[in-house]
């Protein structure tokens, strides 16, 4: 993969800022006036690249993609394993996915969905992608008789149900052993889903 253009890399710092400013102050309080402030930047500059709040927004969403997707860290995508498959199990339910971006933002953003078709059809985009990438992850554990799940796709579907019933459910929840306890028995059902409740392995032999 080549070098970022200048462009590339001034938009996602943009972008970042973003991000940073509207995780702080919300997204209703964030304007491109206050990221060129922190960016100590003139507001022109943001304009160049973004001409209002709403291009930055869809250029954010589609950064969520970009970060979501990290939780599919396989060395060898055509080549997956067992144990890729549990240890993206295993990041799907923890605290690892849940921070990978910020709640508030997440819900604000999911809300204007219901508002503005473009951001609808990118979360729908995200969220396919996600159990699409997943599906892939199965198949091919089906393939090598890893695995023996009859519906890969329908399987993949139900675990992210599960993985985003689950968040939103404990972004309420303020017990940390709570917390820690229902996380632990969504992620134990997402392994029944797989048939996989015999062939988990251990902390040692995931790293």
């Amino acid at each position: 993969m080549g070098r970022k253009s200048l462009k590339e890399e001034r938009q996602l710092e943009i972008i970042k800022t973003f991000y940073k400013v509207a995780k702080k102050e919300g997204y209703e309080n964030t304007s491109i006036a206050k990221i060129a402030k922190v960016m100590d930047i003139n507001p022109s500059l943001v304009s160049h690249y973004f001409e209002t709040k709403e291009d930055l927004t869809y250029a954010l969403i589609d950064h969520i993609l970009e970060r979501y997707l990290l939780i599919y860290t396989i060395k060898n995508k055509q080549e997956v394993t067992l144990t890729d498959l549990q240890k993206t199990i295993e990041m799907l339910f923890s605290k690892k996915w849940n921070l990978l971006f910020d709640d508030g933002l997440f819900y604000t953003f999911y809300a204007l969905a219901f508002r503005e078709k473009k951001i609808k059809m990118k979360y729908k985009a995200i969220l396919d992608s996600l159990r699409l990438a997943l599906s892939s992850m199965i198949e091919q554990c089906n393939t090598k008789q890893l695995t023996r799940v009859a519906e890969p796709k329908t399987a993949a579907d139900l675990i992210f149900v599960l993985v985003d019933g689950a968040y939103f459910y404990l972004s309420l929840e303020n017990d940390k052993k709570a917390y820690a306890a229902r996380l632990e028995y969504y992620k134990n059902r997402a392994y029944q889903i797989l048939g996989m409740e015999h062939s988990i392995l251990t902390d040692e032999a995931l790293s």
